[in-house]
């Protein structure tokens, strides 16, 4: 909750102190005139024309490049996510010298400062300056670290699981607005996680001969965040298992969201479910297999069933139009005579439909792709391709449910982040339970990323942050250069850089520091 001084506007509450307002429009105005377009003579040697460079060692200045760092280790504070730890994790029968919460935000301070191993601590703990500004006398070395992940059952990672989940519908409440908590999207799907080694139990052959684990992410689409992450052999289906999480991630979001909707590809479309979770008052968004019957009764719909569908623009133009670059694709497949599949329009329909395993009707939105197939210039012939979604949803329009379940690739997107961005779903240790484990506390920077964001006051800026690939997440707001000050009681954290997002990053951290502990 926050702690607000009666009589102040909202604006005023969270204001940069005056100083560092005047630091920060200086900064920005030398930008600004160092930027300003001009026209240049020619110039006589290149722009980058720095000479008789040296390197000397501060004698007591101490700094570190990640100096937002600060402000998610007293974000985890105020929130309560420490003490959430050390209340459901329970690994350690004494604390010599570190808590279990020490453990987990070491991985995940580690992977949010931009580390990509384990090894990558090593770094952190011989930088004093480091050190000092999380206020610790060391930190867990990486052998230690991976000893903690094998300490981990199936039962303490769903405890883990639970202590960062206990956090998130408090926060939810107070920073999503009536209407952003209307309904939770809650996105399920699979990822392979290849590892080259030999020895880790659990791995298993995938569907396309790779040596792997398959992960289960259910996420929030509102918010980005990964709910659950369950580590699974590399050979098992992407839907194994995946209702019970299902049931758990709607259990979690109903704290704080009026509607739940469920929403995945054709492998999470498990009509066995679906009376149940109608009745429960769950919504549902799935593509669906494209089966004979199901096919059949498409090609049977009279044509005034099908309307065109209009895609929705991907940016509004404001000026002239560019003159669109030659496709340069195109031209080699053409030149090449290879096999060319064009796409010539998309209509939509629907239809009522009954699943085998269901007591009742559901609706059913079929896609139909008109394509042309050529070789070179010549034309083959045409073709057509079915694509189904199945839904309990009624107040959306065909083109609305088809837009909706597209949306789901945002999802992809976090994958893609968790597996490229963080390198949090990899395989480092020994087991499928220690890599689970890892996995779960190496995504809690994404989680970290996220509750930042939602800290932010600008509704424009905070949709920027979490919609921001965390790699520029972490050049812009995590590896800020900063002086570490240690005077009196305090952590002094000067910072010496600037960035558009500096600002920003000063405001919301005073949200941060406001915030009564939970």
């Amino acid at each position: 909750m926050l702690l607000l001084k009666k009589g102040i506007p909202q604006e005023r509450r969270f204001r940069v102190k005056n100083k560092n307002n005047r630091i920060l429009r200086k900064r920005k105005r030398k930008i600004a005139e160092r930027l300003e377009r001009k026209q240049w003579a020619n110039q006589k040697r290149p722009m980058f024309a720095a000479r008789n460079i040296e390197y000397e060692m501060a004698e007591r200045t101490r700094a570190i490049d990640c100096g937002g760092i600060g402000a998610f280790h007293v974000m985890a504070q105020k929130l309560g996510l420490i003490e959430a730890l050390d209340d459901h994790v329970k690994l350690l029968k004494q604390h010599v010298p570190y808590h279990e919460s020490d453990h987990v935000l070491n991985i995940a301070y580690n992977t949010l400062t931009g580390g990509t191993c384990l090894d990558d601590i090593e770094l952190h703990r011989n930088d004093e300056a480091f050190m000092d500004a999380l206020g610790a006398q060391r930190i867990p070395d990486p052998t230690t670290a991976g000893d903690f992940t094998r300490r981990f059952s199936s039962h303490d990672v769903l405890l883990m699981m639970d202590a960062i989940n206990s956090i998130r519908p408090k926060l939810w409440n107070k920073r999503l607005s009536n209407a952003e908590r209307r309904e939770a999207i809650i996105d399920a799907d699979g990822t392979i996680t290849p590892t080259l080694g030999e020895c880790k139990h659990g791995m298993d052959m995938s569907y396309n001969g790779v040596w792997s684990y398959h992960p289960l992410l259910l996420s929030l689409a509102n918010t980005a965040e990964p709910l659950f992450i369950v580590n699974r052999p590399g050979n098992r289906p992407s839907h194994d298992g995946a209702v019970e999480w299902m049931d758990r991630a709607a259990a979690l979001v109903a704290k704080s969201f009026k509607k739940v909707c469920f929403r995945g590809d054709s492998d999470f479309a498990l009509t066995k479910n679906f009376d149940r979770w109608t009745a429960e008052g769950k919504e549902f968004a799935f593509a669906t297999d494209s089966i004979p019957k199901l096919k059949d009764i498409a090609e049977n719909l009279p044509e005034s069933s099908w309307k065109p569908l209009k895609r929705r623009e991907k940016r509004i133009v404001r000026t002239a139009p560019r003159r669109r670059p030659e496709n340069v694709k195109e031209r080699i497949i053409i030149e090449r005579e290879y096999k060319n599949i064009k796409l010539d329009s998309e209509h939509i329909a629907e239809f009522r439909y009954r699943p085998g395993a269901c007591n009742r009707d559901y609706r059913i939105v079929v896609l139909r792709k008109n394509l042309t197939v050529e070789k070179g210039e010549r034309k083959l012939f045409d073709d057509i391709l079915y694509l189904f979604y199945i839904t309990n949803i009624e107040e959306m329009s065909t083109a609305e449910i088809v837009f909706f379940c597209n949306d789901r690739c945002n999802q992809e997107n976090l994958i893609q982040q968790l597996k490229s961005g963080l390198n949090a779903l990899r395989a480092p240790v020994g087991d499928l339970v220690s890599n689970w484990a890892y996995m779960v506390m190496a995504s809690l920077a994404w989680t970290l990323k996220a509750w930042f964001a939602l800290q932010v006051h600008s509704r424009k800026r905070r949709d920027a942050l979490l919609a921001m690939e965390f790699r520029r997440f972490l050049h812009a707001v995590v590896l800020l250069p900063c002086q570490i000050v240690r005077t009196g009681r305090r952590v002094v954290y000067r910072i010496l850089g600037y960035n558009e997002w500096v600002r920003t990053f000063l405001n919301t951290f005073g949200r941060i520091r406001r915030l009564r502990p939970a």
